[in-house]
């Protein structure tokens, strides 16, 4: 992990995979509606993840999670957080 990564890590932003724009929902899954796009190139602050849909991304196949604000959601599989598991609590 580059200098620059670990430091983002640390602080909690994580970069949203390059070259998508990433829907965000109100739920963990893909049945839930779109709340916003988080456009090419955004960084994510996860406050907390939760199992839901397995979703399968450029970052593999998941069925974590991330939410990133109150009632906001992506799934990890858009997300370079350098894990295959969860990196931040579980959501309540």
């Amino acid at each position: 992990m580059a200098a620059t990564e670990a430091l983002a890590a640390a602080a909690g932003s994580y970069p949203v995979a390059p070259g998508y724009t990433v829907n965000v929902r109100s739920g963990p899954g893909t049945q839930y509606r779109v709340v916003r796009t988080l456009p090419q190139g955004a960084r994510v602050t996860i406050n907390c993840q939760k199992p839901g849909q397995t979703v399968t991304g450029p970052y593999g196949t998941s069925k974590i999670w991330d939410n990133i604000g109150v009632g906001e959601y992506i799934s990890d599989a858009y997300v370079r957080t350098g894990s295959d598991g969860y990196v931040a609590s579980r959501c309540a």
